[in-house]
């Protein structure tokens, strides 16, 4: 038997429960994997409050879940390219939120070696939306471009990438993200009232682009995950790996603490992911809390406020690896036999 989150009806986080179910079987051109960490997505909330009960109806007991990162345990028949231990990201269709899944090999990518693991197992549902979004407005050198929620999951790394591409960029957000903003070469500015007013001192030649809807109600770019989905993936896994797109991590939960870790998210406050660890190490039951990336001198907003270290530095090694795994774990992963 594995554990997995389910809830029965629809409602708020008081209906996930843990359950046992049987171990998944993966099927032909399926693996089986091993989950260490799961980043929660604001969608994952709206459908189990039954908010898209038209678009997309749960079958009670229902699973939850799309991103994750694990480890290989298993290939069916017919799986080739991979092979038992590797590091994976992917995604699933509700599901993700369980101490085993499995996925067809295609939804899957390797998780670079430098990318930890809470990062890795939040990146599916906003990098890929974000991907598109900034495809769609095809930001480049010479043009403005204004990203809503541009701290939040998606809009964060919508407005990352259209910096690369090389457009200026202005997010909208709190005040208490315009440190982190300015970090990333976002010009930031406050919603609310008065914004029209705030953009034309801002960018006095206008608006080229606008992408809007991206916050955390944001759910009109999601569809079907097909092959381009992990295409995306692995490439969006690449970039911050390689630290030019920066995805903060601002709460990991050990598993059991579900409730709590979607309380928070639907909070709204979180500055960054919230993540689901499957394979904690050393604070059972603990909530490790990070910090934003590192403040400078020149873009803190408060006078006299310490700046702090980015959150890699600081987040102990919460999440199970398998070279800490005992070597006898080993045998632990077989591939299933051909039929």
């Amino acid at each position: 038997m594995t554990r997995a989150v389910r809830f029965s009806h629809y409602g708020g986080p008081d209906v996930l429960q843990i359950v046992e179910v049987p171990d998944p079987v993966p099927g032909p051109g399926e693996v089986l994997v091993d989950v260490v960490a799961v980043g929660l997505n604001p969608v994952e909330a709206a459908i189990r409050e039954g908010r898209f009960d038209a678009e997309w109806p749960a079958r009670f007991p229902a699973g939850q879940g799309s991103d994750f990162a694990g480890i290989v345990r298993q290939l069916s028949v017919g799986v080739t390219g991979w092979k038992v231990g590797d590091e994976v990201i992917g995604h699933a269709v509700r599901g993700s939120q369980a101490e085993l899944i499995a996925v067809p090999a295609t939804d899957i990518v390797r998780k670079p070696a430098s990318l930890a693991w809470e990062v890795a197992g939040s990146l599916y549902v906003a990098g890929a939306n974000a991907w598109r979004a900034v495809q769609d407005v095809n930001p480049h050198p010479g043009r403005t471009v204004l990203v809503h929620a541009a701290a939040g999951g998606v809009g964060g790394i919508a407005a990352q990438l259209a910096r690369l591409r090389g457009a200026t960029v202005i997010g909208t957000a709190s005040q208490e993200s315009f440190d982190r903003l300015r970090q990333l070469g976002v010009v930031p500015v406050e919603y609310g009232p008065g914004l029209a007013e705030r953009l034309a001192r801002l960018a006095p030649g206008g608006i080229d682009a606008e992408l809007d809807h991206l916050g955390d109600d944001s759910l009109a770019n999601l569809r079907s995950a097909d092959m381009t989905d992990s295409v995306l993936l692995a490439k969006i896994a690449r970039m911050v790996a390689d630290r030019q797109i920066v995805v903060p991590v601002a709460a990991i939960y050990p598993f059991d603490r579900v409730q709590d870790a979607y309380r928070e998210l639907e909070a709204g406050h979180a500055h960054g992911k919230i993540v689901l660890s499957l394979h904690p190490v050393g604070y059972a039951r603990q909530k490790v809390r990070g910090v934003d990336v590192r403040e400078s001198e020149a873009t803190k907003d408060q006078p006299g406020r310490v700046a702090g270290p980015p959150a890699h530095e600081v987040l102990p090694p919460v999440f199970g690896h398998p070279r800490q795994r005992p070597a006898d774990r080993a045998a632990e992963f077989t591939p299933v036999p051909p039929q």
